[in-house]
This record gives C-alpha cells, sequence and structure tokens, in this order.
C-alpha cells in the first residue's frame, strides 16, 4: 500500500542532519511494513529486530552502549552484515527495552551514518509508566496514522479520483463525480483506514471478513491494556475506552466521567486517559473559549471531546450492519453525525494539527477550531447531510471575522458568503 510517510521517509534518507528516526502511532497502523518495505525499495538490505518478544536481542543492549560493539553483536545475531548507509537497520516496539532507545543518543553523537529506524505502538505509554530517559533532541520523530481517505482511494486503485477531488479542493468549482466520492465515503466510514482491515476488503469483497478484522485490532488494544497497565489502571481504561461510543452519541459530546460510572471523578481517570491518548488509540479535542490566536491560551484541559483514532474500529464497536451505513438509511440517522465528527477528526489529526472546539454559550458551538499553514484560525463546521443552516458558524463569523470558513457536509464543493464548503470526501485536503 501507498503511503503518504514514505516522502518523509525519502528526506529523512536524504538529510544531511539526519538521525535515528522514531515512528510513533497505534498498533496496526502499517509501522513495521513502511519501515520493511521502504528498505527494501531504497537500500542495500536490511536488518530488522523485534524487541517485545526477545529477551537475548535486549541482552546485547545490558552491557555499555557503545554503537560499533551493538552493531557487531547485532550482525552476529541476525547473520547479516551491517553497513553504514547501505543497511537499515529497524528496530521494532522499542518500547519494549529502554536501553536499546538510550543507544539511539549514542548513535546519533557518535555514528550518525548508520540508518535506524525503530517503531512504537505504545512508546508513549511506556514512556509515562517506566519513567524512561528519552534521548531528547537526538532523534527525528514522524507519528503514524491509520490510512486516510487519499491514501484509501489510493488502495482502492483511484488515485484519480483523489486527484480530482483535490483539484476540486482548490478551485471550489462543482464536481460532477459528487455522487461517486460520496460512495467511496460511505465506504471508508465502515472499513476505517487500519492496512490489514483495507486488505481484507481488497481480498474478500466482504464486510463480515471487515468486522473480523477490526473486532481482532479490537482485541489487541484491549490485550496491550493489560500489558502494559496495572491490573486496575486496565479496568479504569477499558471502562473509559467503552464508554467512547456513548459519549459521542450524546448532544454534547463533551467527555463525562458519570457515563463510566456514578460518581467517578476526573482525577481517577486523568490516568487511564492519557493511556489511551499516548496509545494512539483515541485523539483528544480540547474546548477552548475565544476564537483567537494563539488557541491553547484560551483552552480548558479539562472540558474536551474524545474520538476513536479509527471510524471502521468505532463501527465495529457500535455494531452497526455495515448497508446502513452504505445505503444511507433513516435508521442510522440519529449516530450518523457523531461519526461523521469522528471521520473529521481523523482527518485533521492525520494532517497534524492541533485539535479544538469552540464552546461560548448555546448560541456559539463549533465543532472544530484549527490554524491553518498561514497562521489563520479557521472555524469547521461538520454536518453529517446536505442540511447546513449554521446559527453558530454565523455566530463566530460576526465576532471573530475569519479569513473564511469551513463547512464539511454532503454538499457538493462551493465558496459563498466567504464559507467554504467542502464535501465529506475532501476532508483530508483541510
Amino acid at each position: 500500500m501507498e503511503r503518504k510517510i514514505k516522502t518523509n521517509l525519502i528526506n529523512w534518507k536524504s538529510s544531511n542532519n539526519r538521525k535515528p528516526l522514531i515512528i510513533d502511532g497505534a498498533r496496526q497502523v502499517g509501522k513495521t511494513y513502511i519501515a520493511l518495505s521502504f528498505g527494501k525499495e531504497f537500500y542495500k538490505n536490511s536488518v530488522y529486530f523485534n524487541f517485545e518478544n526477545s529477551t537475548e536481542l535486549q541482552k546485547i543492549f545490558d552491557k555499555d552502549l557503545e554503537p560499533e560493539r551493538i552493531i557487531k553483536e547485532l550482525a552476529i545475531f541476525v547473520g547479516q552484515t551491517i553497513l553504514k548507509e547501505d543497511t537499515l537497520i529497524i528496530f521494532d516496539e522499542i518500547q519494549a527495552c529502554e536501553r536499546a532507545l538510550t543507544s539511539l543518543k549514542y548513535f546519533c553523537e557518535n555514528e550518525p551514518n548508520y540508518h535506524i529506524i525503530a517503531a512504537g505502538s505504545l512508546l508513549g505509554v511506556a514512556l509515562n509508566r517506566e519513567k524512561y530517559s528519552f534521548p531528547v533532541g537526538k532523534v527525528d520523530m514522524i507519528k503514524m496514522f491509520p490510512l486516510d481517505f487519499e491514501e484509501f482511494l489510493w488502495a482502492l486503485n483511484r488515485k484519480d479520483l483523489s486527484e480530482a477531488i483535490k483539484d476540486h479542493y482548490e478551485s471550489n468549482e462543482m464536481f460532477n463525480l459528487h455522487e461517486i466520492a460520496m460512495d467511496y465515503y460511505k465506504k471508508y466510514l465502515v472499513i476505517g483506514g487500519m492496512p490489514r482491515v483495507i486488505l481484507d476488503y481488497l481480498e474478500t469483497d466482504d464486510f463480515n471478513f471487515v468486522l473480523a478484522s477490526q473486532k481482532t485490532i479490537n482485541d489487541s488494544y484491549i490485550a496491550d491494556m493489560a500489558k502494559y497497565a496495572t491490573p486496575m489502571e486496565t479496568i479504569k481504561i477499558l471502562n473509559a475506552f467503552n464508554t467512547i461510543p456513548s459519549q459521542l452519541a450524546k448532544e454534547n459530546k463533551k467527555f463525562q466521567y458519570k457515563l463510566i460510572k456514578t460518581g467517578a471523578r476526573a482525577h481517577e481517570y486523568e490516568v487511564p486517559i492519557e493511556w489511551l491518548i499516548s496509545s494512539g488509540i483515541v485523539n483528544r479535542c480540547t474546548k477552548i473559549t475565544e476564537g483567537k490566536l494563539p488557541l491553547k491560551a484560551y483552552s480548558e484541559p479539562s472540558s474536551f471531546k474524545l474520538y476513536l483514532g479509527d471510524t471502521g474500529l468505532l463501527c465495529s464497536k457500535l455494531e452497526i450492519p455495515a448497508n446502513l451505513i452504505i445505503s444511507g438509511n433513516s435508521k442510522f440517522n440519529e449516530f450518523r453525525g457523531a461519526l461523521t465528527e469522528n471521520y473529521v477528526c481523523v482527518a485533521l489529526s492525520s494532517n497534524n494539527y492541533s485539535l479544538y472546539y469552540l464552546e461560548r454559550n448555546q448560541n456559539m458551538e463549533i465543532d472544530f477550531v484549527i490554524q491553518d499553514k498561514e497562521g489563520n484560525i479557521i472555524p469547521i463546521e461538520v454536518k453529517a447531510s446536505e442540511n447546513v443552516r449554521a446559527n453558530s458558524l454565523n455566530s463566530f463569523i460576526k465576532k471573530y471575522n475569519p479569513a473564511y470558513s469551513i463547512r464539511v457536509s454532503g454538499k457538493n464543493f462551493g465558496f459563498e458568503n466567504n464559507i467554504k464548503s467542502v464535501p465529506l470526501y475532501a476532508a483530508f485536503c483541510i
């Protein structure tokens, strides 16, 4: 599968200031695959090491952290030659070995010509839990996400459609293939962006296989909770995780602890929620009270929404039949808005925006507020259908006079009254 992150890896390889690279992201988003395929395409050879289940491998790092000694022992361990610049060294699940993580500092300082990519599914969790000594300033970092809708179209051999969508996003002209693109969007809601799930769909064209694959991923997340948290924390993490669909089903989607259990308090669930965020399983969108720069200065960290990191996994947790979503069946209307918001959140996260929503009073509630590349504060209103009445958005425009506003909905492209109409399938362009 073609992934956008490949461009970042090519730039990293050719950089004169290259450091060991850490790819962080949730389990199953494709970190190992992209590292292996990149090594195969751009290096003479690759050597792969997985720290999660190999005590013998970890012992190599128990001695000193002198890079040349480590390289010699790794070469013996794997039975391959490791050459500067010509071999890609892949450290997988590096969060399982603190000493290997620390060694990256010495590779950066003393042997920068060894090309190292490290991947970690629960790196943030491990760092918080174990108080690891992170090699600050000695590594390059990149976050990896599930496939966004554009990459999904690539996987379905529809790059022509994704290119046309981008062209119309720039021009704001009506798109003649709007309904076709909407049909693909609805499929993406159900399938999501996990590579394994997409492959199962491509191989079978059967949503039962999609659901089974999503359940396997969900089960692996639960297993990680038990592995990388104390028993008491695991229960709280799982309880918080399981309430996300009901949190999003509310008209006010702000996370409420009482939905976890009666009498639950923020201080009880602060660590479990941070665990879910650090693992990449969920995305947090923080409340702001003003649509001004800097957004962070007007944030209320105690008020937030949590969205799942993949729309397909949200659909599988809800156990909604795929045909209801794809056909637009009215039986699904009540939760359609929440699923649509989750989808837009995933798209914005994949484009590395800091996530905020604005809430001032009942007359001004904006789903997302971002700062664009030019430094403009942009309000984003999300509508699941073509009904685009926008009292809150109009109130925001009147008060803050943004450079422009965005409405993501089922409507076609357009630009009117300084509001950019973005079809749901084009959210990846924002």
